[in-house]
């Protein structure tokens, strides 16, 4: 249940975030009257994740008659999850330093055209974060069939992140974002290694791959899988005690190499030395003006993950 939650935590939060950015935008362009326009397109993107949610279980439980089918069908889910979890975690990290402006100069091409614009704006906006949690959600919680805890703690991270989202605009919170999206980011990816497992295994049960009975180790006799320790390490990153070799392969030969790329550090480019050399009277105030216009980066950097999060804690405060 703790990866449903994750993952309602982390899909919410942005979703959050990205919201309150165009509500913020809207209160301090004193425009007031476009909001209702806002939650309606939000609104509109909730319900169609929530059907799209639906429409993914019903075509695994009932579209589908033979196991073979629904295996596959499983199993060609687990991957797409695999891939949106993987663009999600890379596309924030390389892209989110311009997202608050790109959500602005888009909002304000929307009110210049009107109120379906605003609307349509919002849903965009919204949408893809639906769309991804709830693909991402169903591969999840496919070990849990037939039972609500994984959608509890799914409704549960999503209730979370609304919350330190409402707080965050208020600026009745601070947390470093930074630090709470590398980590999530980190576990995610791990939780993504689970998924892909789950995938391979169901594509053998499809017998689309070979090695369903080829174990890569069996350590029952340390891993009790009926102990509760098992049961939330397969429940949060399917590490199981005996696992296929392909299955093992996939855990590793993805969780490794990605966590590697995620986790390395960003290089910055240092400033160019624009005034001649000798010239140390002149080039003083340049330092000084380029410090200075390096320091709300910095902020940035310590507050937010991204130029969207800080924007989210910040914008409202400034209007």
């Amino acid at each position: 249940m703790f990866a449903t939650y994750l993952i309602g935590l982390r899909e919410g939060l942005e979703a959050t975030l990205v919201v309150s950015i165009l509500v913020a935008f809207l209160v301090k362009s004193q425009r007031r009257d476009r909001l209702p326009q806002v939650w309606a397109g939000v609104g509109l993107a909730v319900a169609l994740s929530v059907l799209f949610g639906w429409l993914i279980e019903y075509t695994s439980t009932s579209l589908l008659a033979r196991s073979e089918d629904r295996e596959l069908f499983e199993a060609i889910t687990s991957v797409a999850a695999v891939v949106f979890v993987t663009w999600m975690i890379f596309w924030m990290r390389r892209a989110a330093r311009s997202i608050a402006g790109d959500l602005r100069g888009k909002l304000t091409e929307a009110l210049a055209v009107g109120s379906l614009a605003v609307a349509g704006m919002a849903f965009l906006a919204v949408i893809r974060e639906g769309l991804e949690t709830a693909l991402i959600f169903y591969s999840a919680a496919q070990g849990a069939a037939g039972d609500t805890g994984p959608l509890l703690a799914l409704i549960g991270g999503i209730a979370t992140a609304v919350v330190l989202g409402v707080l965050l605009y208020a600026s009745a919170l601070r947390i470093n974002l930074t630090k709470f999206f590398t980590w999530t980011g980190a576990l995610l990816i791990l939780v993504a290694a689970g998924i892909l497992k789950y995938g391979v295994h169901d594509f053998q049960e499809a017998a689309v791959l070979p090695g369903l009975n080829n174990l890569a180790f069996d350590i029952t006799s340390v891993l009790d899988p009926s102990t509760w320790y098992a049961a939330l390490l397969a429940g949060m990153f399917n590490v199981t005690p005996a696992p296929t070799v392909l299955e093992t392969v996939a855990w590793v030969g993805y969780a490794v190499p990605v966590l590697l790329l995620f986790l390395r550090p960003t290089r910055r480019r240092p400033a160019p030395v624009v005034a001649p050399v000798g010239s140390v009277r002149e080039a003083a105030p340049t330092t000084g003006a380029s410090d200075t216009a390096t320091t709300p980066t910095t902020v940035t950097e310590r507050g937010a993950d991204t130029g969207a999060e800080a924007e989210a804690a910040s914008t409202p405060q400034r209007a």
